[in-house]
């Protein structure tokens, strides 16, 4: 049905409607101008049968019609209705989450601004540190490098050490000759090259960087590595100062003989005599060789054992149905009580680092030694060479050069 018809049959549709009693003026300001009854009566009169149906029928589709529209209508107001609870109840989550950003957020500055603070304190803690830091440099290098490492190195271990030389009545000998022995650590992937002559290290450092071949094959760039020459620096000391005491309760006892026994039976047999006081000895608390030497110091239990002992200053001592005859010294007690040291750069070595894990231990140490030795890369003779592959470490033990 077009729009216009069904505008036609709502204001038709209508007309029956109308009340009763209304007066003109009424009737001339309604929306719908509606029929009294004898007017009614009067046109239903007037038509006939078949006008009576079709007007029958129009209010029929009329009345479908305006029943469409209740019901669409309707569902039109729920889906509003729907869609107005779930605005709400949106703007409530939303009212949550806004109010919780705004706690959040007050958190959040708080936080912040703790943390500013905590970093300005600790820029200021820092800043101080710096200060105090540059006046200490500042102090060592007042009081020279070599002072300030002996000052900075903690202190040595205690180590068992014996001092051989003649003893001379001259009022001149107050200095002792010491041989240093330096440990060296040596990090894995580095190397240690000592070479015959002085010049040639000093060429391998001069030039810093080296490029090794591995290998001659058809491409030889993939069979190369980098690796980088420094100085090696170490520590040595300048002067030693040692306290020395003699034990009351201790021998010293030398020029034991050789003759191939074990330690432990000769160690035996020397407590065995010195034990008894037929010998000038009492009952022994301890006997202990000296590292490298053939010399064993020898504890009593009672004091007075050793001054008799090194009073008598040798005895015989019986061995394998021989006698030899032994010398018991004092037994000295050192300690150190000032040390310097200095730094020294070692003449004839070098040290290598950045080498790649690329081929076995031995494969390394020759194609190390095969470069360094060519003149044509300023190398030379290679007196001794130690490799630490990666992932391992070392301990070099240097020693005074005497060639």
């Amino acid at each position: 049905m077009d729009p216009e018809e069904v505008a036609e049959a709502r204001c038709a549709a209508c007309e029956p409607l109308g009340a009763v009693g209304q007066d003109e003026d009424a009737l001339e300001d309604s929306f719908v101008q509606l029929s009294t009854p004898v007017e009614e009566e009067n046109s239903l009169l007037e038509m006939t049968p078949e006008q009576i149906q079709q007007e029958i029928q129009r209010c029929k589709e009329l009345c479908s019609v305006l029943e469409q529209d209740c019901v669409e209508l309707q569902i039109a107001k729920e889906t509003v209705d729907q869609r107005t609870r779930e605005l709400w109840k949106e703007g409530e989550c939303l009212h949550k989450y806004l109010e919780q950003q705004i706690s959040l957020s007050g958190v959040h500055l708080a936080s912040r601004q703790e943390s500013i603070c905590s970093a300005k304190e600790e820029n200021s803690r820092l800043r101080q540190e710096k200060q105090m830091l540059e006046k200490r440099l500042e102090e060592v290098k007042r009081r020279g490098l070599a002072e300030d490492l002996a000052t900075l190195l903690p202190s040595l271990p205690e180590r068992k050490m014996v001092f051989k030389g003649q003893v001379m009545d001259k009022e001149d000998v107050s200095t002792l000759t010491l041989v240093p022995k330096i440990c060296y650590p040596l990090p894995g992937g580095s190397a240690l090259i000592t070479f015959e002559k002085p010049e040639v290290a000093q060429r391998i450092m001069e030039l810093k960087e080296h490029v090794v071949e591995l290998s001659h094959g058809e491409e030889p760039d993939r069979c190369r590595m980098r690796v980088q020459a420094e100085p090696v620096e170490l520590l040595l000391p300048s002067s030693l100062e040692i306290s020395l005491s003699q034990s009351s309760r201790q021998i010293l006892v030398s020029g034991l003989p050789s003759l191939g026994i074990p330690e432990e039976m000769l160690l035996d047999k020397l407590e065995l005599f010195f034990s008894k006081s037929k010998n000038g000895g009492g009952e022994v608390e301890s006997l202990d060789f000296l590292e490298n030497a053939s010399q064993v110091v020898m504890s009593f239990v009672q004091h007075g054992v050793a001054e008799q002992l090194i009073a008598r200053g040798r005895i015989q001592f019986p061995l394998k149905k021989a006698k030899y005859e032994i010398k018991i010294s004092p037994y000295m007690r050192g300690d150190i009580t000032g040390l310097q040291l200095r730094p020294s750069r070692c003449a004839r070595t070098v040290l290598l680092s950045g080498i790649p894990d690329v081929l076995d231990e031995e494969l390394m140490k020759d194609a190390l030694e095969i470069h360094f030795q060519k003149g044509s890369r300023g190398g030379g003779e290679v007196d001794v060479l130690s490799y630490v592959p990666e992932g391992r470490q070392a301990m070099a033990v240097f020693e005074e050069d005497r060639g």
